[in-house]
Order: C-alpha cells, then structure tokens, then sequence
C-alpha cells in the first residue's frame, strides 16, 4: 500500500511539473574574440588585469576568493575612473583576505557576500554589459596570487558577444539580490 501511495505521488508530482529537470539553454552563435592564458606559464593574472583597464562603464566581479593585490588594484583603478564596478565573493572566502575587503570598501567599492550557497564557486567579469564590445572573463582561475603562481588554472576573455553578457550579467543580478553586505 506505500509503494502504491508513494507511486501515486511521484506520478501526480511528475505531472505537476516537480520533477522536470530545468532545459539547457539553447545555444546561440560565438560571435566576437576570444582570449585565454594557462598558468602557470602564460600570465592569465595580467590579461585579467588588462580587461578590467579596458572597461569603459562596468565592472561587476563574481569571486571565490578575492587575494590578488594587483586585480584589486584594478577594480578599485576602475571604480576611481568612474565606473560602475561592484563585487560578490563567497562569504566564507572573504575572511581569507580582510585587508582586500577593507580597501575595496574604502574605495566605495559595493562588497556582498553570499552566503546562499556552500560555495559561491563562480569566477567571473562582466565588463561593459549592455554595449556591443562587452566581455565576460571567466575560468577556472580564482582571482588570487595562488592561481596564478601555485596552480594549474585557465582563463578566458569572451569580448563581443551581448547575448553572452547579458547571460552572466542576469546571473550576476540574481546572485546579488541574495548576497548582502557584512556588518563592520
């Protein structure tokens, strides 16, 4: 009598729609460059550094772990150039560094932590979503001295496709209405 009851509820929670598995996304044609480094040899710390100064009105960053002084440097660069420039780390890898934390807040930088996940794994920046030559950076590479330096990452520029960046972005966007700032 359970197995049938049990039965009963998969199939009526089947027909309802509960257990249908979201659908990938249907593709859309590459359009646009494509740039890439393999640490430790190729230097994927600098090309990330370079798209960040190439940006001209955006920089919004998804982050693991966010060490690397120099890729700070640049956000915090871009936010004095006048852009818009904010930045999501995973709540826990944010204690790891909290002077990184601190002089991104100084610099009015938008810090928020999310903590909606065990791992707020994602290691991407959007530049520039909305105009025509925007980029998304993207990789296993975790914005650290570590990644670059210590471990076998990758890294992509993906410039010039807005059905692309507007895919991050409005991931991005989702991902900030549940992150939140730290208390001080």
């Amino acid at each position: 009598m359970q197995l049938l009851i049990a039965t009963l509820l998969c199939v009526a929670a089947a027909a309802a729609g509960a257990f249908q598995p979201a659908l990938p996304v249907a593709p859309f044609a590459a359009t646009g460059t494509i740039q890439y480094a393999f640490t430790a040899d190729d230097r994927a710390d600098l090309m990330i550094i370079a798209a960040i100064d190439a940006a001209q009105s955006q920089v919004l960053m998804q982050a693991y772990s966010l060490t690397h002084r120099r890729i700070t440097d640049a956000l915090i660069h871009a936010k004095r150039r006048g852009l818009e420039v904010a930045v999501i780390v995973d709540q826990e890898q944010a204690r790891a560094n909290p002077a990184v934390s601190r002089d991104l807040a100084r610099a009015g930088v938008p810090l928020l932590f999310d903590a909606h996940h065990s791992a707020a794994h994602n290691k991407v920046i959007i530049l520039d979503s909305g105009q025509a030559d925007c980029a998304v950076v993207t990789g296993s590479f975790n914005f650290t001295y570590a990644a670059q330096h210590r471990n076998a990452e990758n890294a992509l520029v993906l410039r010039g496709n807005p059905l692309l960046c507007d895919a991050y972005f409005n991931n991005w966007r989702r991902h900030q209405l549940h992150s939140h700032q730290l208390s001080r």
